[in-house]
Protein backbone atom coordinates (compact mmCIF):
# COMPACT_ATOMS: atom_id res chain seq x y z
CA UNK A 1 0.00 0.00 0.00
CA UNK A 2 1.09 3.57 -0.51
CA UNK A 3 1.43 6.03 2.36
CA UNK A 4 -1.75 7.71 1.15
CA UNK A 5 -3.69 4.45 1.19
CA UNK A 6 -2.69 2.43 4.25
CA UNK A 7 -4.31 -0.87 5.07
CA UNK A 8 -6.45 -1.25 8.18
CA UNK A 9 -7.07 -4.38 10.22
CA UNK A 10 -10.44 -4.11 11.94
CA UNK A 11 -10.81 -6.64 14.74
CA UNK A 12 -14.15 -7.60 16.26
CA UNK A 13 -14.41 -9.89 19.27
CA UNK A 14 -17.71 -11.38 20.35
CA UNK A 15 -19.20 -13.93 22.71
CA UNK A 16 -22.92 -14.75 22.80
CA UNK A 17 -24.16 -11.46 21.36
CA UNK A 18 -26.44 -12.48 18.52
CA UNK A 19 -28.51 -9.33 19.14
CA UNK A 20 -25.76 -6.91 18.11
CA UNK A 21 -23.06 -8.70 16.12
CA UNK A 22 -24.65 -8.27 12.69
CA UNK A 23 -25.03 -4.52 13.14
CA UNK A 24 -21.36 -4.22 14.06
CA UNK A 25 -20.24 -6.38 11.15
CA UNK A 26 -22.28 -4.42 8.62
CA UNK A 27 -20.76 -1.15 9.82
CA UNK A 28 -17.32 -2.57 8.93
CA UNK A 29 -18.27 -4.45 5.78
CA UNK A 30 -20.12 -1.39 4.49
CA UNK A 31 -17.08 0.89 4.55
CA UNK A 32 -16.24 2.64 1.30
CA UNK A 33 -12.51 2.36 2.03
CA UNK A 34 -11.16 -0.62 0.04
CA UNK A 35 -8.09 -1.59 2.07
CA UNK A 36 -9.69 -3.20 5.11
CA UNK A 37 -8.82 -6.60 6.54
CA UNK A 38 -11.71 -7.70 8.74
CA UNK A 39 -10.85 -10.19 11.50
CA UNK A 40 -13.52 -11.72 13.69
CA UNK A 41 -12.80 -13.61 16.91
CA UNK A 42 -15.71 -15.49 18.51
CA UNK A 43 -15.35 -17.14 21.90
CA UNK A 44 -17.31 -20.27 20.84
CA UNK A 45 -20.74 -18.67 21.16
CA UNK A 46 -23.77 -20.90 21.71
CA UNK A 47 -26.65 -18.42 21.22
CA UNK A 48 -26.76 -18.23 17.43
CA UNK A 49 -23.94 -15.72 17.10
CA UNK A 50 -21.79 -18.14 15.09
CA UNK A 51 -24.59 -18.76 12.60
CA UNK A 52 -25.09 -15.00 12.19
CA UNK A 53 -21.37 -14.52 11.54
CA UNK A 54 -21.31 -17.33 9.01
CA UNK A 55 -23.72 -15.39 6.79
CA UNK A 56 -20.79 -13.08 6.05
CA UNK A 57 -17.87 -15.48 6.46
CA UNK A 58 -16.75 -15.20 2.83
CA UNK A 59 -16.24 -11.45 3.36
CA UNK A 60 -14.02 -11.93 6.41
CA UNK A 61 -10.25 -12.02 6.07
CA UNK A 62 -9.92 -14.26 9.13
CA UNK A 63 -12.42 -15.90 11.45
CA UNK A 64 -11.89 -17.95 14.59
CA UNK A 65 -14.52 -19.50 16.86
CA UNK A 66 -13.00 -21.15 19.92
CA UNK A 67 -12.95 -20.75 23.71
CA UNK A 68 -10.73 -18.00 25.09
CA UNK A 69 -9.52 -16.76 28.46
CA UNK A 70 -11.43 -13.50 28.37
CA UNK A 71 -11.85 -10.33 26.36
CA UNK A 72 -8.17 -9.37 26.14
CA UNK A 73 -7.05 -12.90 25.31
CA UNK A 74 -9.52 -12.77 22.39
CA UNK A 75 -8.20 -9.35 21.37
CA UNK A 76 -4.64 -10.71 21.43
CA UNK A 77 -5.70 -13.49 19.06
CA UNK A 78 -7.04 -10.90 16.64
CA UNK A 79 -3.94 -8.73 16.97
CA UNK A 80 -1.68 -11.71 16.25
CA UNK A 81 -3.58 -12.34 13.00
CA UNK A 82 -3.55 -8.71 11.85
CA UNK A 83 -1.38 -7.71 8.89
CA UNK A 84 -2.67 -4.16 8.26
CA UNK A 85 -0.64 -0.98 8.62
CA UNK A 86 -3.09 0.11 11.32
CA UNK A 87 -5.39 -1.70 13.73
CA UNK A 88 -8.84 -0.76 15.01
CA UNK A 89 -10.89 -2.71 17.56
CA UNK A 90 -14.61 -2.55 16.87
CA UNK A 91 -16.16 -4.99 19.30
CA UNK A 92 -19.64 -6.49 19.12
CA UNK A 93 -22.31 -3.89 19.79
CA UNK A 94 -20.25 -0.93 18.58
CA UNK A 95 -20.10 0.57 15.09
CA UNK A 96 -17.84 2.52 12.81
CA UNK A 97 -19.68 5.82 12.67
CA UNK A 98 -20.57 6.10 8.95
CA UNK A 99 -19.80 4.29 5.70
CA UNK A 100 -17.10 6.81 4.74
CA UNK A 101 -15.51 7.10 8.19
CA UNK A 102 -12.36 5.05 7.54
CA UNK A 103 -11.73 6.87 4.25
CA UNK A 104 -12.16 10.24 5.97
CA UNK A 105 -9.88 9.25 8.86
CA UNK A 106 -6.99 8.42 6.55
CA UNK A 107 -7.72 11.46 4.41
CA UNK A 108 -7.22 13.74 7.42
CA UNK A 109 -3.42 13.33 7.41
CA UNK A 110 -0.67 11.19 5.90
CA UNK A 111 1.22 8.49 7.81
CA UNK A 112 0.32 9.47 11.36
CA UNK A 113 1.19 7.02 14.12
CA UNK A 114 -2.27 7.43 15.65
CA UNK A 115 -5.59 8.77 14.35
CA UNK A 116 -8.43 9.47 16.76
CA UNK A 117 -11.83 11.11 16.99
CA UNK A 118 -15.06 11.44 18.93
CA UNK A 119 -17.52 8.76 20.02
CA UNK A 120 -21.31 8.90 20.19
CA UNK A 121 -22.90 6.86 22.98
CA UNK A 122 -25.95 4.61 22.54
CA UNK A 123 -28.12 2.69 25.02
CA UNK A 124 -29.35 -0.90 24.76
CA UNK A 125 -32.25 0.20 22.53
CA UNK A 126 -29.76 1.90 20.21
CA UNK A 127 -30.97 5.36 21.16
CA UNK A 128 -28.34 8.10 21.11
CA UNK A 129 -27.08 9.42 24.44
CA UNK A 130 -24.92 12.03 22.74
CA UNK A 131 -21.19 12.60 22.93
CA UNK A 132 -19.00 11.01 25.58
CA UNK A 133 -18.49 13.04 28.75
CA UNK A 134 -14.76 12.95 28.05
CA UNK A 135 -14.22 14.81 24.79
CA UNK A 136 -11.20 13.87 22.70
CA UNK A 137 -8.26 16.17 23.47
CA UNK A 138 -7.11 18.64 20.85
CA UNK A 139 -3.62 17.14 21.09
CA UNK A 140 -3.16 13.57 22.30
CA UNK A 141 -0.11 11.91 23.84
CA UNK A 142 0.57 9.23 26.45
CA UNK A 143 -0.10 11.67 29.30
CA UNK A 144 -3.56 12.61 28.02
CA UNK A 145 -5.38 10.00 30.13
CA UNK A 146 -4.29 11.61 33.42
CA UNK A 147 -7.77 13.06 33.97
CA UNK A 148 -9.76 10.18 32.48
CA UNK A 149 -9.91 8.05 29.35
CA UNK A 150 -10.73 10.82 26.88
CA UNK A 151 -10.51 8.64 23.75
CA UNK A 152 -12.57 5.48 23.55
CA UNK A 153 -10.95 2.29 22.35
CA UNK A 154 -13.26 2.16 19.32
CA UNK A 155 -12.19 5.65 18.24
CA UNK A 156 -8.43 5.20 17.92
CA UNK A 157 -6.51 3.86 14.91
CA UNK A 158 -3.01 2.76 15.93
CA UNK A 159 -0.09 1.93 13.67
CA UNK A 160 0.35 -1.81 14.11
CA UNK A 161 4.13 -1.55 14.44
CA UNK A 162 3.61 0.39 17.69
CA UNK A 163 1.35 -2.21 19.31
CA UNK A 164 2.08 -5.04 21.69
CA UNK A 165 -0.17 -7.75 23.16
CA UNK A 166 -2.68 -6.74 25.81
CA UNK A 167 -1.46 -7.33 29.36
CA UNK A 168 -3.65 -10.15 30.70
CA UNK A 169 -3.05 -9.19 34.33
CA UNK A 170 -5.77 -6.57 33.72
CA UNK A 171 -9.23 -8.04 33.23
CA UNK A 172 -11.26 -4.85 32.63
CA UNK A 173 -8.95 -1.98 31.69
CA UNK A 174 -6.07 -3.47 29.72
CA UNK A 175 -7.13 -1.34 26.74
CA UNK A 176 -6.02 1.77 28.64
CA UNK A 177 -2.61 0.25 29.33
CA UNK A 178 -2.37 -0.81 25.66
CA UNK A 179 -3.16 2.64 24.30
CA UNK A 180 -0.73 4.38 26.67
CA UNK A 181 2.07 1.99 25.66
CA UNK A 182 1.43 2.68 21.97
CA UNK A 183 1.14 6.43 22.57
CA UNK A 184 4.52 6.49 24.34
CA UNK A 185 6.09 5.17 21.12
CA UNK A 186 4.13 7.48 18.81
CA UNK A 187 5.60 10.66 17.37
CA UNK A 188 2.41 11.91 15.68
CA UNK A 189 -1.24 11.69 16.69
CA UNK A 190 -3.90 13.25 14.48
CA UNK A 191 -7.23 14.52 15.77
CA UNK A 192 -9.66 13.87 12.92
CA UNK A 193 -12.17 16.29 14.54
CA UNK A 194 -15.09 14.07 13.62
CA UNK A 195 -17.22 11.32 15.08
CA UNK A 196 -15.58 8.01 14.20
CA UNK A 197 -17.41 5.47 16.38
CA UNK A 198 -20.71 4.57 17.99
CA UNK A 199 -20.39 2.93 21.39
CA UNK A 200 -22.93 0.65 23.09
CA UNK A 201 -23.03 1.55 26.79
CA UNK A 202 -22.92 -1.34 29.24
CA UNK A 203 -19.84 -3.43 28.43
CA UNK A 204 -17.81 -5.57 30.82
CA UNK A 205 -16.06 -2.56 32.35
CA UNK A 206 -19.46 -1.05 33.17
CA UNK A 207 -20.85 -4.25 34.68
CA UNK A 208 -17.71 -4.59 36.82
CA UNK A 209 -17.38 -0.86 37.37
CA UNK A 210 -15.60 -0.88 40.75
CA UNK A 211 -13.07 -3.50 39.65
CA UNK A 212 -12.51 -1.53 36.43
CA UNK A 213 -11.90 1.69 38.38
CA UNK A 214 -9.39 -0.07 40.64
CA UNK A 215 -7.49 -1.34 37.61
CA UNK A 216 -7.53 2.09 36.01
CA UNK A 217 -6.07 3.57 39.20
CA UNK A 218 -3.27 0.98 39.18
CA UNK A 219 -2.52 1.65 35.51
CA UNK A 220 -2.53 5.43 35.88
CA UNK A 221 -0.32 5.20 38.99
CA UNK A 222 2.16 3.06 37.06
CA UNK A 223 2.54 5.68 34.33
CA UNK A 224 1.86 8.97 36.11
CA UNK A 225 2.96 8.28 39.70
CA UNK A 226 0.87 7.42 42.76
CA UNK A 227 0.67 10.89 44.38
CA UNK A 228 -0.06 12.79 41.13
CA UNK A 229 -2.67 10.14 40.32
CA UNK A 230 -4.40 10.69 43.68
CA UNK A 231 -4.61 14.42 42.96
CA UNK A 232 -5.80 13.80 39.39
CA UNK A 233 -8.55 11.49 40.65
CA UNK A 234 -9.72 14.19 43.05
CA UNK A 235 -10.12 16.47 40.01
CA UNK A 236 -11.84 13.68 38.06
CA UNK A 237 -14.35 13.19 40.91
CA UNK A 238 -14.97 16.93 41.08
CA UNK A 239 -15.58 17.19 37.34
CA UNK A 240 -17.82 14.10 37.41
CA UNK A 241 -19.94 15.65 40.14
CA UNK A 242 -20.31 18.87 38.15
CA UNK A 243 -21.24 16.91 35.02
CA UNK A 244 -23.84 14.86 36.88
CA UNK A 245 -25.42 17.98 38.38
CA UNK A 246 -25.71 19.55 34.90
CA UNK A 247 -26.72 16.48 32.87
CA UNK A 248 -28.05 13.88 35.31
CA UNK A 249 -25.92 11.09 33.82
CA UNK A 250 -22.27 10.02 33.90
CA UNK A 251 -21.73 8.05 30.70
CA UNK A 252 -18.10 7.89 29.63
Amino acid sequence: MTAAQPSLSVITIVYNNVKDIERTMLSVLGQSYPYIEYILIDGASTDGTKERIQKYETRLAKYISEPDKGIYDAMNKGLALATGDYVLFMNSGDEIYASDTVAEVFKSATSADIYYGETEMFNQNWESLGQRRHKAPENFNWKSFRYGMNISHQAIYVKRSLTCPYDLQYKYSSDIDWIIKAAKKATSAVNTRRYVAKYLVGGVSKKKHLESLKERFRIFSKYYGFIPNLFNHFLIALNLTKYFVRHGRTND
